[in-house]
């Protein structure tokens, strides 16, 4: 499982026209799902995302989480996370989960990190979104589980 995290002063998410999610200070989280992936590598996933020192303290260091930064979660799939770039210049998706599979266990992230009392808001799964963010550092990682 994948999730690449971009700390964000804002971000939203747009499908149709209509803005379906929009957080301010927080993070933006890409979730890709390989194969390989269940229940347990997604728990453990969402507690590192939310658990994260990403977030300047008083001192300018990154030594604050999400919780403590007062942020919030934007979370939207992203299959092509999962893709191998390895070779020729085409990607293959053979190792990204199902989509029923890459469902569950994105529909599972979002209601773990909310069952946690983070502000969750989410993208559409498998639909074509317009994610609009203004990365803050610009920070971003890639996170694997």
């Amino acid at each position: 499982m994948i999730a690449l995290i971009q700390r964000v002063s804002e971000a939203n998410v747009v499908v149709d026209g209509v803005t379906i999610g929009a957080i301010d200070k927080g993070l933006l989280v890409l979730l890709g799902v390989e194969r390989e992936d269940d229940i347990a590598k997604m728990e453990k996933l969402a507690t590192k995302v939310m658990s994260y020192r990403v977030f300047s303290d008083e001192n300018g260091k990154m030594n604050l989480n999400l919780e403590q930064a007062g942020g919030s979660l934007l979370i939207v799939s992203q299959f092509t996370l999962a893709a191998d770039t390895g070779r020729g210049l085409r990607p293959s998706f053979s190792g990204a989960g199902t989509p029923d599979q890459a469902r569950q266990l994105y529909h599972a992230f979002v209601d773990f990190c909310q069952s946690k009392g983070v502000n969750t808001q989410t993208g559409e799964f498998a639909a074509d979104m317009k994610v609009s963010l203004v990365n803050d550092g610009p920070v971003t990682f890639n996170l694997q589980m």
